[in-house]
């Protein structure tokens, strides 16, 4: 960010969103996992983060599970109940209509047969999304690299489009996610994360913002992040996957209420119960808009996923100060 705000090649106002633009950034995260911000000048919301890697994860396209974490995303469809051109898991992990497996299906087919393989790409962008001059929704992202070397999975995202300050948190925390489910399907260790950018930017708008989380981390120059990064169970499946999704719908409609007891009942991995004890606390600052969310119920969170909710929702959790 500091980058891109100090050092701009580029003024771009596309569809009359003004930015400061550089071209052609790239870094690298040696460790994927550290995934997560811990910045109280650029408080994210965690729910929001599982929610959209899972809306990958399975394929979808509808606005029912994406839109409910992030209103603005309905401005992106075109009939009200889909998106296309963001909805990237729908290009990734759904089933062609031909009925032929899924391009990540493909590609970790490829890497079990040919463990060197450069061809493990996961495109996104399509030659078709050229012809939607206009329109809002055209995927950022290009497309997706796995490469397996000495026992590790390696991913590199390639970008058209990203802006620092906004989509690219959001965008890193799903693919090292989609990234380490990968790792886990093909028995491989974590590897690096590279993302490759072609128009980095930070909106005019959004200076100031930056501005301030600037500050904070030139003034703050501890080590990063606070907590423990979370490691996803190497012997996680696809009907994990699966069985996360389904109450998540469940606790999105409102059609049921889980307590941490109910949560660490379900057959699931400690990993997948925390992130159904997020989406449970979202049900409650949602469905119960005067009463703070169950203590109980943030005790039980990942550590670094409380520290995010307390401070995306602080009057939520107002019965007791916020650490």
């Amino acid at each position: 960010m500091r980058h891109v705000t100090e050092n701009n090649e580029h003024v771009n106002t596309a569809r009359g969103n003004d930015s400061h633009e550089v071209l052609g950034a790239s870094f690298r995260l040696t460790d994927p996992r550290q995934r997560a911000l811990f910045l109280t000048s650029r408080p994210v919301n965690p729910v929001y983060h599982y929610a959209e890697a899972l809306w990958y994860l399975g394929g979808l396209r509808n606005l029912d599970l994406i839109g409910h974490y992030a209103s603005r995303r309905r401005a992106d469809s075109r009939d009200g109940t889909t998106i296309e051109g963001s909805a990237y898991g729908a290009r990734i992990f759904a089933a062609r209509p031909d009925g032929a497996p899924s391009e990540f299906d493909r590609a970790l087919e490829l890497l079990k047969a040919e463990k060197d393989s450069k061809r493990a790409y996961l495109p996104v962008f399509e030659a078709r999304d050229l012809d939607e001059i206009g329109h809002p929704d055209l995927p950022c992202l290009v497309g997706l690299q796995l490469l397996a070397r000495d026992g590790y999975l390696h991913m590199i995202a390639y970008m058209r489009a990203n802006d620092a300050n906004r989509g690219m948190v959001c965008d890193v925390y799903s693919f090292t996610l989609i990234q380490e489910f990968a790792a886990a399907q093909l028995g491989l260790r974590l590897g690096s994360y590279t993302h490759h950018v072609g128009s980095m930017h930070v909106g005019v708008r959004d200076l100031e913002r930056a501005g301030r989380v600037l500050e904070e981390t030139a003034a703050s120059p501890r080590a990063m992040p606070l907590f423990a990064a979370p490691v996803m169970p190497a012997h996680t499946t696809w009907k994990h996957i699966r069985t996360v999704l389904e109450h998540e719908e469940l606790l999105r409609t409102n059609q049921v209420q889980y307590t941490p007891a109910d949560i660490a009942g379900l057959d699931l991995p400690l990993y997948w119960r925390r992130v159904l004890l997020l989406f449970e606390a979202h049900r409650q600052v949602v469905n119960c808009p005067t009463e703070p969310v169950d203590r109980q119920l943030l005790e039980a969170l990942e550590p670094g996923a409380r520290w995010q909710f307390e401070r995306r929702w602080p009057t939520r959790v107002a019965t007791e100060e916020v650490r």
